[in-house]
């Protein structure tokens, strides 16, 4: 296994092309303007160092998700979910408008529209086929486990439950199921995303003013939503409210790319955005379930998820700003540690694809056989090592395909 992970970390440490977060255009940007002022720029053959940072906060996010989707398990205490107004589901959608503006954004100038739309489209496929995958294990997994033991109906939707006259609809994304509702978030978020691209390349902050709005007016009117047949409030994630952290990742990479790959180091925001992390863990802080006095000076409800309300929404940008502004962070993501959770990032779909699988049957074993301690150590050890066995795998083939590829 130490052979394992060193081959495959080795081979993705000195890989300086391709990927989500290659930094090669920022920094050839950068020498372009370096050569304007009359400054050197630096030789052309110059090998560049690759940021791990968004892939591994990414990579953790995707941990958290599998973690958090087993209500039962005791794990999730130490999950985003509890220490702040965010969690996981916030830091995949912010890092998926940044990974689309680098994959996408700098593909329509580099490749032409119409293989940048191919490929969004391709791309757009892809989610749809793992949504439905997803779907059909779960559909058949619940059904033929009642057949042995009970399982509580808020596993899977009634009209679900009894038979597939309904099913049509959520083929069509007219019905969302629980926790198979933010793939097809995404599917629209990036769909969306050519006119996004031209927005921000005419203006990047008239595009985010416009996208704010939009997000503003929704937390006034939660009404305004997707329709969605198995629940009258529309869909879990409003995409209209969503697409404005979608617009921050993507004005982020760009903000970013400017600057080798890191957002501006200001001292005081990193000092505001610590206050408010902290502010936002002892709010949400579960402290009565750890058998401890509340000392919460608000004692805030949790802010509504649907419309991503203000609150959540300043977690999430915190949390990113510290990340990718540190160079400790990024100092942590090229460590073996760091490496595996990049690993994870590189891979997100799959490893989405297939947690959300494990998640199932770890709900459905905790709700069978109990959730005591033994339980809780295979059922996260044994998921762990799965999903990071997913990344190896995909990580062996991509390496392979690139090797044959060059030869």
């Amino acid at each position: 296994m130490t052979a394992t992970f060193s081959s495959v970390t080795q081979a993705f440490a000195t890989d300086r092309s391709g990927g989500h977060t290659a930094v090669s255009d920022e920094r050839a940007g950068t020498g372009r303007a370096v050569a304007g002022t009359g400054a050197t720029p630096a030789p052309a053959s110059r090998p560049h160092t690759r940021d791990h940072r968004v892939d591994a906060l990414r990579g953790l996010a995707l941990l958290m998700m599998f973690v958090d989707h087993m209500p039962q398990n005791l794990l999730n205490r130490l999950t985003l979910r509890n220490l702040g107004f965010a969690d996981a589901a916030e830091i995949f959608v912010l890092l998926a408008g940044y990974a689309s503006w680098l994959a996408y954004g700098r593909g329509f100038p580099k490749n032409g529209a119409k293989t940048t739309f191919i490929r969004i489209a391709k791309r757009c496929c892809r989610l749809y086929l793992a949504q439905t995958l997803m779907l059909i294990v779960c559909v058949v997994t619940i059904r033929t486990w009642r057949n042995y033991s009970p399982v509580p109906v808020d596993f899977l939707e009634p009209e679900l439950a009894h038979g597939f006259s309904d099913f049509w609809r959520v083929l069509v994304l007219d019905a969302l199921p629980s926790n198979l509702n933010i793939l097809p978030l995404y599917m629209v978020l990036l769909g969306a995303f050519p006119l996004i691209y031209l927005l921000i390349r005419a203006n990047r902050f008239l595009a985010l003013a416009l996208s704010m709005a939009l997000w503003a007016l929704i937390n006034i009117n939660p009404n305004i939503n997707f329709p969605n047949w198995l629940d009258p409030d529309g869909w879990y994630f409003d995409p209209l409210a969503w697409q404005f952290l979608f617009v921050l990742g993507a004005g982020a990479a760009v903000e970013a790319g400017r600057h080798n790959g890191d957002l501006p180091a200001f001292p005081w925001l990193r000092i505001a955005c610590g206050l408010y992390l902290t502010f936002s863990l002892v709010e949400a802080f579960p402290w009565t379930q750890w058998g401890l006095p509340v000392i919460a000076p608000l004692a805030l409800p949790s802010p509504d998820k649907s419309t991503l309300a203000p609150l959540r929404l300043l977690d999430v940008m915190a949390i990113f700003y510290l990340v990718q502004s540190s160079s400790l962070a990024r100092r942590f993501s090229e460590t073996r540690l760091g490496q595996a959770l990049a690993l994870c990032g590189r891979h997100s779909l799959e490893v989405f694809t297939v947690g959300t699988i494990l998640d199932l049957f770890g709900r459905l074993i905790f709700t069978t056989f109990g959730d005591a301690w033994p339980f809780q150590i295979v059922i996260n050890v044994s998921g762990l090592a799965i999903l990071y066995g997913v990344t190896v795998i995909y990580e062996r083939k991509r390496v392979r395909v690139k090797a044959a590829a060059a030869a």
